[in-house]
């Protein structure tokens, strides 16, 4: 665990139209909170903001999807990524509800294989 203080990450102009990522520090967690939608041309941009997030080395990562509007495959396939990457190093948490998010998520098994949430604060404060 590094030293550093986490920083958060400049979202004032989003590089994808229709994605929005605001970096939260809190405390040994840092949440990502994504509003929009994630689909082919939105997913690198999430893909970059978790990676960054996690280059800060925290001990719980959360991506809140809970203003996400629409998850495509390709958004799917970045959280499958970086879970893995986070794998046995960062506490990879997501919220999500709802038909938009949840549903596709549990549809596809990944609900199986995730650590999902309803709420940040379960997210956060769940062991």
């Amino acid at each position: 665990m590094s030293s550093e203080p986490f920083r958060e990450a400049d979202t004032s102009t989003p590089a994808a139209p229709g994605l929005s990522v605001l970096v939260e520090p809190h405390g040994e967690a840092v949440v990502l909170n994504v509003a929009g939608e994630i689909d082919l041309a939105t997913a690198p941009q999430l893909g970059e903001s978790i990676n960054a997030a996690m280059e800060q080395r925290p001990e719980t990562l959360v991506v809140d999807l809970s203003q996400v509007d629409f998850l495509a495959s390709a958004g799917m396939a970045v959280l499958i990524g970086c879970h893995q990457q986070a794998k046995g190093t960062i506490r990879f948490r997501i919220v999500a509800t709802g038909s938009a998010t949840f549903r596709p998520m549990e549809l596809t098994g990944m609900t199986d294989e995730i650590s999902i949430f309803p709420t940040r604060d379960e997210a956060l404060t769940a062991d």
